[in-house]
């Protein structure tokens, strides 16, 4: 695998580990349960993160069929995710509201939410590993704030996201051991 990639995915297992230890640190029944009126749950946290990735990975994955036939070698040193942009994505300090299409309904439980993360990001290795070593630098997609990535950036993206939710959670966690 592209050492780029390899390392891509490291990035997005840990962070999805990150989250599994988060949960885990929350006693299930306490799950389901909201610190605050206006905040989300552990179980709708996942649910968030879960319809965030679904949400991207499938336009990333046609982008990437699309182009495969014409995409050359892959050059040693990638773009990578901006330090800035990783730091600005993982800073709860910047509060932001999520867009219609992922706020959580509600209905998914922490257990389902982390499988389907497992789910979206085992459908993800496999449409980047069958074009591996092939430019997915050159394979972009916008995102609505942050701009044209690429697909190695998206990936990063994605752990970035689940990073800042994980943090989200230990902050629930804490918050509902105060209660």
């Amino acid at each position: 695998m592209h050492s780029q990639l390899s390392a891509c995915f490291a990035t997005l297992d840990a962070a999805l580990e990150d989250l599994r230890v988060a949960v885990a640190s929350v006693p299930e029944p306490l799950r389901g349960q909201r610190a605050a009126a206006d905040r989300w749950s552990v179980n709708e946290v996942l649910e968030h993160v879960s319809l965030v990735e679904q949400l991207f990975v499938k336009p990333l994955g046609e982008k990437i069929a699309t182009a495969r036939g014409s995409l050359g070698r892959e050059v040693d040193k990638p773009a990578s995710l901006d330090a800035g942009l990783r730091a600005f994505l993982t800073n709860r300090d910047n509060k932001r509201t999520a867009p219609e299409t992922v706020q959580p309904t509600g209905t998914v439980d922490a257990t389902t939410a982390l499988g389907m993360l497992a789910s979206v990001h085992a459908r993800l290795l496999k449409v980047v590993s069958d074009v591996d070593g092939l430019a997915l630098s050159t394979v972009t997609y916008d995102h609505r704030f942050f701009g044209t990535l690429n697909v190695y950036q998206w990936i990063e993206l994605l752990a970035g996201h689940e990073t800042r939710h994980a943090a989200q959670i230990r902050e629930i966690a804490g918050q509902l051991t105060q209660a």
